[in-house]
């Protein structure tokens, strides 16, 4: 059963209550919510770009719609509850249309005083993931990591408390190295 899509909305005052709703259900970025917006107007247009420029105007001006106080609650989330890494809380706001220093602000006060380790060893134990016994699940605990946004240092520094052998670590890092 294919869903209906949603109608055209011609209003500036349709709109916004669209957007509000949208807001309502959760947190957005502006280009986040300009994208949808997009699909419920008629976006080629000049009227279509207007009307979302005024409604987009309007939310900030009430407060609802800031991406600096987004990309703070989204990362610190990430790294409460997800105990991702800095570099893919970064990747995952740029995917989000957060850019600039508006984003490296965010994650700066987000990831002060956080210790790598500490965040990497927690994300490990929250995916339940034990010490490797062999060369594949080591390498699995290492692409792991490297998709949840830490540092290679980080990474290797852990599998060698693990007691990870050495070629194998190597092998890893030129995995890393390579383009």
């Amino acid at each position: 059963m294919a869903f209906a899509r949603g109608r055209k909305l011609e209003t500036e005052g349709e709109l916004y209550e669209y957007a509000l709703g949208a807001l309502g259900r959760r947190m957005r970025s502006v280009a986040e919510l300009k994208r949808l917006l997009r699909a419920r107007v008629d976006a080629d247009g000049e009227y279509g770009k207007t009307l979302i420029e005024l409604v987009v105007r309007r939310l900030k001006d009430n407060g609802y719609l800031n991406d600096a106080k987004y990309a703070a609650a989204y990362s610190a989330f990430r790294r409460d509850n997800e105990k991702y890494g800095r570099r893919r809380v970064i990747t995952d706001l740029k995917v989000k249309g957060v850019i600039g220093e508006v984003l490296e602000k965010a994650v700066n006060d987000s990831f002060a005083g956080v210790d790598e380790e500490r965040q990497a060893r927690e994300y490990l134990h929250r995916k339940r993931l034990k010490k490797p016994n062999d060369q594949k699940q080591a390498a699995r605990i290492f692409r792991q990591l490297i998709r949840a946004g830490f540092g290679s240092k980080t990474i290797f520094k852990i599998l060698r408390n693990w007691e990870v052998d050495d070629e194998t670590l190597s092998a890893f890092d030129e995995e890393i190295s390579d383009p």
